[in-house]
């Protein structure tokens, strides 16, 4: 069985042991060091390799979105919160996943479950861009199910909480991953993000106006900040 080196990195004692007591039901975890800053967190991820990395977000000094922002070697991250009006923001920096507190151990197997997911798929084993390139669908789990997703039947996906609400020409889907998760496993010459919760289908635009793109009857915003991007790859 494959180990995976965890860092636990929270202000509050009683909020470090929970997550290192959930770390010692799941044996592949190996609990590397318990912080109670960013900043001591940073003097271990300096010194060894951590393969995940389980960040509270409110704590003094440096709270845990700015020390993520300062990462250079980024291990995957899920964010262990009472908060949760940062999740769109933790979102947009790739994170993992972000769990609430108090959250159970079911919800934290399903976290762990992701990450390590994740780091699966960056093995070298897997060549997945060279996947996207002579594939054209992807598969989707949700509601106990995995379904094939042809890339010319997908419209868009939207951010939903912790899941992505998939918009096909004849369903919704509303799997368990991030939008980041569903950007990385799309062509990007197909499918653009035109706002932090939102990703389309260019093929499927039928008009743009202002700052909101329509496919169909579905009205998608523009983000300030994916504006000029967005417009560029269309060419303008």
């Amino acid at each position: 069985m494959s180990k995976y080196t965890c860092l636990i990195v929270d202000d509050e004692p009683i909020a470090r042991e929970i997550v290192q007591t959930y770390c010692s039901y799941l044996p592949m975890l190996q609990v590397a060091g318990l912080c109670g800053n960013a900043l001591e967190a940073k003097a271990i991820l300096q010194e060894r390799k951590i393969d995940i990395l389980f960040l509270d977000i409110n704590m003094p000094v440096l709270d845990g979105i700015a020390f993520l922002k300062t990462l250079k070697n980024q291990p995957q991250v899920i964010f262990t919160t009472a908060y949760k009006e940062y999740a769109s923001d933790a979102f947009d920096l790739s994170v993992c996943d972000y769990l609430l507190k108090p959250f159970s151990l079911e919800r934290f197997i399903v976290a762990v479950d992701k990450a390590i997911d994740r780091l699966q798929g960056s093995s070298p084993l897997k060549p997945v861009s060279q996947d996207k390139k002579e594939e054209d669908f992807i598969f989707i789990r949700a509601n106990g199910k995995i379904f094939k997703v042809l890339y010319n039947d997908l419209l868009y996906a939207e951010a939903s909480g912790n899941n992505t609400k998939i918009i096909t020409s004849n369903t919704t889907l509303l799997p368990a991953m991030t939008l980041s998760n569903m950007e990385e496993m799309l062509p990007s010459s197909v499918f653009l993000r035109t706002h932090r919760s939102f990703i389309v289908n260019k093929s499927k635009i039928t008009h743009i106006e202002g700052n909101r793109v329509f496919i169909g009857s579905n009205e998608i915003p523009i983000g300030n900040n994916y504006r000029d991007a967005f417009l560029k790859d269309l060419g303008f």
